[in-house]
């Protein structure tokens, strides 16, 4: 089943050149083939086609409440996913096509999606002009009545509003007085009309109510509070446990820290220790043990170049957006392993996030660099193989990837019935890459997938998935070893959620939430495994 066959890739790849592995597989091999094909084993394609509808139907029911616009943002997702959803259907059903087909359906999903958007910004166009006098309408009214009041209750929204005495005040909240006094001047009733000051941490929550678009009402509560404070405090509009907006005003020395010397030599040490995993990993899949043979460097150098090409690419993309939005990150902390030579790196946040955009966009970068490169290179060297490649593989191991067994079967054809199947080196270290950045795109904590799950879906959503992914890791631990070493690293380092961002009301747009879908999705498809019968009927491994 699924979880217990996450981990299994990474152990199939290391074993590749293996002899006496070959030989001991070939008897099981053998038997496979005489195994009747029966529906009920189809279980791999049939979860992954239900977590896509799921998604897909999960997308829907956010989107029905904002009408035609969440509609076709809805749409653009089913267009980015649908021929991928196709992909596979057709392949769980004996179909698969060849790769200019493959093509022909992602430019044809692109091209789709590119022209929902434009519907989408007219859409948006025309209904920006409805809205504005809508907020107009509500700011007139609120001019006359205080907000959450009637006409006939004005006592009781003066009560509301009245705040306890100066005195009492002052001493539980832990900002001076001019400091408190200068922070709520800034608040009014067209942008959020504060009606209860509470003391938080180093700082103050002001319970209220929002008037206006919440990107708008941060900027302009920003600038005011820089204004008049200059650089010394924080301002985060976020929801409360209600899900009602609130502000916190936090002091700038709760900002996030910089690397410290000793993060940074901890830092390197990692660096050190990936690059002789990388190794060692190369010598593995070449069938010897490089710590053994340092000489042999040479051999093993392409392989593990490879990794360092889907570590460095991932980590190139997240820099650059960063950079772009003025976000500071940490010095990278690459976590080791034998097994596969590094599971990603963890980059922390040397800066406050402006918004939930940004998060999805950092994260995302790194995790479709990576993917992207790996992809690549598992699709060239597929294309470059033929008889007497330097990797021979058994048939066997390309059932431990639906996404990798399909692209396999769609580029080799036939090829995969014999028991062993000669490829490129550039298969495997693609493949190597694809599990390195699935792994990283599981939905939990500071993992690539926790933030985008975080950003799109915010931090309750996150926090669930997190706990999901825990499970999951859990069970799969039962079976293989490596992924309870992924769980206990996740639990020390990263199982915590990112911060909240400044302005954690404003989600990400449509586009971001439907490739943010699109990359779980592909996460899913790299890690869960082909059935036996459904390897079978399509002829991997006969």
């Amino acid at each position: 089943m699924f979880p217990a066959n996450i981990f299994h890739i990474s152990q199939n790849l290391i074993l590749l050149l293996d002899r006496s592995a070959i030989g001991r597989l070939k008897p099981v091999l053998a038997q496979a083939t005489e195994m009747p094909i029966t529906a009920s084993e189809n279980t791999a394609t049939i979860a992954l086609l239900l977590v896509a509808a799921g998604i897909l139907g999960w997308g829907f029911y956010r989107a029905r409440p904002f009408g035609k616009l969440g509609i076709l943002a809805w749409l653009q997702s089913v267009a980015l996913m649908s021929p991928w959803l196709l992909f596979f259907s057709l392949f769980a059903a004996g179909i698969y096509l060849n790769l200019v087909a493959v093509l022909l359906l992602l430019v044809a999903s692109t091209g789709l999606y590119i022209y929902l958007g434009r519907q989408l910004r007219q859409a948006a166009s025309d209904a920006a002009p409805k809205s504005r006098d809508a907020a107009e309408a509500k700011s007139q009214s609120d001019s006359f009545f205080p907000p959450d009041s009637q006409p006939d209750s004005a006592e009781k929204t003066a009560n509301t509003v009245t705040p306890p005495p100066a005195t009492n005040e002052l001493e539980i909240i832990p900002v001076p007085a001019e400091d408190l006094k200068a922070i709520k001047s800034i608040f009014g009733i067209d942008t959020f009309f504060a009606t209860e000051t509470i003391p938080y941490q180093d700082g103050v929550i002001l319970k209220g109510n929002l008037r206006g678009d919440a990107e708008q009402v941060h900027s302009r509560l920003t600038a005011s509070l820089e204004e008049r404070l200059n650089d010394r405090y924080r301002l985060f509009l976020v929801d409360n446990q209600d899900d009602k907006p609130v502000v916190i005003i936090l002091p700038s020395t709760n900002d996030p820290q910089p690397t410290t010397v000793s993060q940074k030599i901890l830092a390197v040490v990692l660096l050190l220790a990936t690059i002789a995993t990388s190794l060692e990993t190369g010598g593995l899949l070449l069938g010897f043990d490089f710590f053994n043979s340092p000489d042999r460097y040479l051999e093993v150098l392409p392989i593990a170049a490879g990794i360092w090409a889907v570590l460095g690419s991932g980590e190139i993309a997240r820099r650059v957006v960063a950079n772009r939005y003025k976000i500071r990150l940490s010095w990278p902390f690459f976590i080791p392993t034998l097994q596969i030579g590094c599971f990603g790196a963890i980059d922390r946040f040397e800066s406050l996030l402006p918004n939930r955009k940004v998060l999805f966009d950092i994260a995302f970068a790194g995790a479709a660099a990576g993917g992207i490169v790996s992809l690549l290179m598992l699709v060239t060297g597929l294309l470059l193989s033929h008889p007497g490649s330097l990797f021979q593989v058994p048939a066997e191991y390309f059932k431990g990837s639906v996404l990798v067994g399909a692209l396999t079967k769609v580029v080799l054809g036939s090829a995969l019935q014999q028991p062993i199947v000669d490829v490129h080196p550039l298969v495997v270290i693609g493949w190597l890459g694809l599990v390195i950045t699935a792994i990283n795109l599981m939905p939990a904590g500071q993992l690539d997938g926790g933030r985008i799950v975080q950003a799109i879906y915010g931090r309750k959503t996150a926090s669930r998935a997190t706990l999901a992914t825990f499970v999951v890791l859990a069970i799969a631990s039962l079976v293989n070893p490596l992924a309870l070493y992924w769980a206990i690293v996740i639990l020390i380092l990263q199982r915590n959620l990112e911060r909240p961002s400044l302005n954690e009301l404003t989600e990400p747009d449509d586009a971001r939430a439907a490739l943010g879908l699109l990359a779980l999705f592909l996460m899913v498809a790299a890690l869960l495994p082909l059935t036996p019968a459904l390897a079978g009927r399509l002829g991997i491994g006969n």
